[in-house]
């Protein structure tokens, strides 16, 4: 265990200030640092490798688990155990050789632990759905310090409650996932100019309605920089892009998205049958750390008029560049899994995530632009999204992901039983 100044974020908006950083190499290393924590009074919080902020931790304690990336397949079992501080791409890349992947995100850079603890929305989500849905174990240090091994039948409380509930039970030093037989699928992203967003939009919600489980799909809008780096038809230029991730076979997925490529010209077309190692390609997310500003709003439904107005909220005559981008629930994510969890919101049928990037951007504005935003979806929302909630760890803002339902209620009683002192950031 070292104790060092250096803080790596791929978040760089916002500073992140604790009075220790302790990177931590083993589970023994996490259980002296909360140990010591707790003895001193101080709050303490995690960061691993992932896109997010670990949240308030100033005068406090900051546990980090990047060095503990250990990922260990057991393709019999179709199984993985994944350490706190693996990424998507390192599960992906041990999974394939076996014909098996995890219910991994868009980006291979995101952490696998924190994504799973806040459920878990990913490319294969309509027909498996949430991550956390599929986690055997967790090992995981509580404000007393102790390292529990938590199942179904050891804790079942716990493991209800870390499965979607986030870090506010302790430090999950690493976890047990179930694989799923998946080694290709047919996808990609179909871009168009944006100024056809609103037609996008209006077919693309007529298509998810006639869509099978095993396509998981996504729409985003956005003004491109004028970057070399980017292809030409998209550099400088509106779009608004559909992303598809399809299991079956390509020459279903060809028929499957005929409606789509039905709208008119494409900008781009990527739609093809690809091994799965491949499926980060679908969004190619940037990979290097930025300043950014993100929320997650988890909608029941949404009508055409209601996301033609959030696309001229955040379009081009937007006062700062927004990403939007409205993802197809439903499906297997609807369904309870054998065990219950955390995950809030089952019944959702989408949802709408804005970022914004912070470089020379005010972060009063952008929320000001999120809150026009919010105004026009509230008939619609839900809550807010634990995993896609991108701003300054502030925890009013936090305690909203699961405002008025009955899993706050619970995760609260359990912050009571495993954490009294709110060691970690305190009642949901």
């Amino acid at each position: 265990m070292t104790a060092t100044p250096a803080i790596e974020s791929f978040q760089t908006a916002f500073a992140i200030g604790p009075d220790l950083l302790v990177e931590a190499t083993g589970a023994a290393d996490v259980q002296a640092a909360v140990r010591d924590a707790a003895a001193r009074g101080l709050p303490v919080a995690v960061h691993a490798t992932g896109h997010g902020l670990p949240g308030p931790v100033e005068g406090g304690v900051l546990i980090s688990t990047r060095r503990m990336d250990t990922v260990d397949v057991d393709p019999e079992r179709r199984t993985a155990r994944v350490g706190a501080g693996a990424t998507w791409g390192g599960v992906i890349a041990a999974a394939a050789p076996h014909g098996l992947a995890p219910l991994n995100g868009s980006a291979p850079g995101v952490g696998a632990v924190s994504y799973t603890l806040g459920g878990g929305l990913g490319i294969l989500a309509r027909e498996f759905g949430y991550a956390a849905d599929h986690v055997r174990s967790l090992d995981v240090v509580t404000a007393d310090g102790v390292l529990r091994h938590v199942t179904p039948d050891s804790e079942p409380d716990l493991f209800w409650g870390l499965r979607g509930g986030g870090h506010r039970l302790g430090v999950v030093t690493g976890l047990e996932i179930g694989l799923v037989a998946v080694e290709r699928l047919y996808g990609g992203s179909l871009a168009f100019d944006g100024d056809t967003a609103p037609e996008v939009l209006h077919r693309y919600l007529e298509w998810t309605r006639t869509v099978p489980e095993t396509c998981t799909s996504s729409v985003a809008a956005l003004r491109y920089p004028d970057m070399p780096q980017l292809p030409e038809p998209l550099r400088g230029r509106y779009v608004v892009s559909v992303r598809v991730a399809y299991t079956g076979p390509a020459t279903d997925g060809e028929a499957l998205v005929a409606p789509l490529r039905a709208i008119g010209p494409a900008l781009s077309d990527s739609l093809r049958e690809m091994p799965y190692t491949d499926s980060h390609t679908i969004h190619s997310d940037p990979p290097f750390p930025h300043a950014y500003y993100g929320e997650g709003l988890v909608l029941g439904g949404l009508d055409a008029g209601a996301a033609a107005r959030v696309l001229e909220l955040t379009g081009p005559k937007a006062p700062m560049m927004t990403v939007v981008q409205l993802n197809h629930l439903g499906g297997a994510l609807a369904s309870r899994p054998s065990h219950d969890n955390a995950v809030p919101y089952r019944d959702a049928g989408f949802l709408l995530r804005l970022l914004s990037p912070l470089d020379g951007t005010d972060v009063t504005a952008v929320r000001a632009l999120y809150a026009k935003v919010a105004k026009e979806t509230a008939p619609y929302t839900l809550g807010r999204a634990l995993n896609f909630s991108f701003g300054d760890g502030d925890r009013a803002e936090t305690r909203r992901d699961y405002h008025g339902t009955r899993t706050r209620e619970r995760l609260a009683g359990l912050v009571s039983r495993y954490d009294p002192a709110s060691l970690f950031g305190g009642a949901y």
